[in-house]
């Protein structure tokens, strides 16, 4: 058995009814267009679905969970003693070493820029960039922290920008080759493009495009601590690292309600009211529910509806998984595959003809 092969969601204790439910919830959403879901409960894949035109072979750009990739290709050269988490940022820059005067600068460790916690307060992509256009890195550790590195949360790209620079330093490769032979490979994932900047460096913090069946199965292999079919991939315990809280987050979002925005930040993964998550802008997610033995891995499109997205999730999903199979569901089943069959996105509007052609209308 391949750990994604398919199964009635009935079997492994899915009520079929919650994902109908949830379906129906999400596409009566105003602001979020749904793109793709995939449910998998106990190893297997109980459900999945693309609205067309979309389709499982097309790659989709992950923005920010592009950042859970990137934290695993950080851990994996810890374990090849490649990367200390302990170690200062700018050991791994020593030609910066007499530009960087900041004590707070000098004093931010690895660990810090894998958390969000490199003690600025604000989002500083623009600012590193402008810095230093040749080396963002360098032009990153130019910015004084405003607070010391490891006590405040500050959703920021540089961060994780940096962290991929020290993995593509020490590894000698972009991410994507680093990672092939060490991770997609083994989890059967195809072809996936990482954008790279005018340095050469996959950005890290965003930029991966691929299928929503790599996400699944990233959030498959830290749902199972790392190991995938009786092989071990990731180091023992870096799930779990990676998915507690290194620094509290509560109210980095602003107002607004985002709640699985309030509960902490490990190792570019969120940590959510259940399980945790890797998620990109716009409504991509990768969820891992430990108490559930699940993973749901979704794109999506909408702007400001992410918490709302996650909110439907927790209403219609959660409930669904049961600890034990559910016999004689075998009606609702065929009728979640058939939903499922049929997902499609309704066409857009057209405009009217102008004046001159309306004749030809």
């Amino acid at each position: 058995m391949t750990v994604l092969s398919p199964s009635d969601p009935a079997a492994q204790g899915v009520d079929a009814s919650g994902v109908l439910a949830f379906l129906d919830a999400l596409e009566a959403a105003p602001g979020i267009e749904p793109h793709s879901l995939m449910i998998v409960r106990h190893g297997r894949l109980v459900a999945s679905g693309w609205w067309a035109p979309y389709t499982p072979g097309r790659p989709q750009l992950l923005y920010s969970l592009s950042k859970s990739f990137t934290g695993t290709a950080a851990a994996l050269a810890e374990a090849e003693g490649l990367l200390d988490f302990d170690a200062p940022v700018l050991s791994y820059f020593p030609e910066f070493e007499a530009d960087i005067t900041d004590p707070r600068s000098r004093a931010m460790l690895v660990r810090h820029v894998a958390s969000m916690a490199s003690g600025h307060e604000r989002e500083t992509v623009e600012e590193a960039y402008a810095r230093d256009p040749a080396e963002p890195v360098r032009g990153f550790l130019l910015l004084p922290p405003d607070r010391d590195p490891g006590t405040v949360f500050a959703y920021n790209q540089p961060t994780t920008y940096t962290l991929a620079a020290i993995v593509q330093r020490v590894t000698g490769l972009p991410l994507s080759e680093y990672l092939r032979p060490r991770l997609l490979d083994p989890l059967g994932i195809g072809k996936v493009v990482w954008r790279h900047d005018h340095t050469g460096r996959e950005l890290g913090f965003s930029g991966l495009y691929a299928p929503t069946d790599a996400v699944a199965r990233l959030g498959q292999l830290y749902l199972s601590d790392g190991v995938w079919e009786g092989e071990r991939l990731l180091p023992q315990g870096w799930a779990a690292r990676a998915s507690r809280p290194h620094i509290p987050t509560a109210g980095a979002m602003g107002d607004g309600g985002w709640d699985d925005w309030n509960q902490g930040y490990g190792h570019q993964f969120w940590i959510s009211r259940h399980g945790y998550r890797g998620d990109g802008a716009y409504g991509q997610f990768c969820l891992v529910l430990p108490e559930q033995d699940a993973v749901i891995a979704a794109t999506a499109e909408t702007t400001e509806r992410m918490q709302e997205y996650l909110n439907l999730v927790w209403k219609h999903l959660l409930p669904a998984f049961g600890p034990e199979p559910l016999p004689g569901r075998e009606a609702a089943d065929a009728e979640l595959r058939e939903r499922l069959d049929r997902l499609a996105l309704p066409p857009a509007p057209g405009r009217p003809a102008p004046p001159e052609r309306a004749e030809e209308w």
